[in-house]
């Protein structure tokens, strides 16, 4: 398995390459807000691995194991925003929220969230419910949201 720090790079690389047709180091460097010399050497990691392959100065292709990780990842973060925004996180903290858990979650805790969020699409008139108690323990609370 990759470590944290690979799914980061696995998961963007994934993201670029669906969005733009190819991912370039400068690309996840500006991405990851990191410095290209870590790119290259985490690319490198990657292709020891077999995630990718990489070629200097020509660029990279995701392997299918790298695919198939990468839309994973893509999926449990997709996955993680959209529990974040039923269970009523305000949408400025999903982001950092998703990237601080969604790396120390097992697959079986991602279905189950699945699970949950499903239900919960299918019947909204649960998520209204949810709210209601939201808003009645703010009021108890204090909070004025």
């Amino acid at each position: 398995m990759p470590t944290p720090s690979m799914e980061d790079y696995l998961e963007r690389i994934y993201i670029l390459i669906e969005e733009k047709g190819y991912a370039r180091v400068s690309d996840i460097a500006e991405a990851l807000q990191v410095h290209p010399s870590s790119v290259t050497k985490m690319v490198q990691k990657l292709d020891a691995k077999e995630y990718l392959v990489y070629e200097k100065y020509r660029g990279l292709v995701l392997t299918g194991k790298g695919r198939k990780i990468g839309k994973r990842l893509v999926y449990r973060h997709d996955l993680l925003e959209s529990f974040m925004k039923i269970i009523g996180v305000e949408e400025e903290g999903i982001y950092e929220d998703v990237e601080g858990i969604e790396h120390h979650l097992s697959w079986d805790a991602i279905d189950r969230i699945g699970d949950l969020v499903q239900f919960f699409e299918e019947n909204p008139e649960r998520v209204e419910a949810l709210r209601d108690v939201q808003r009645k323990n703010d009021l108890v609370n204090g909070e004025d949201k």
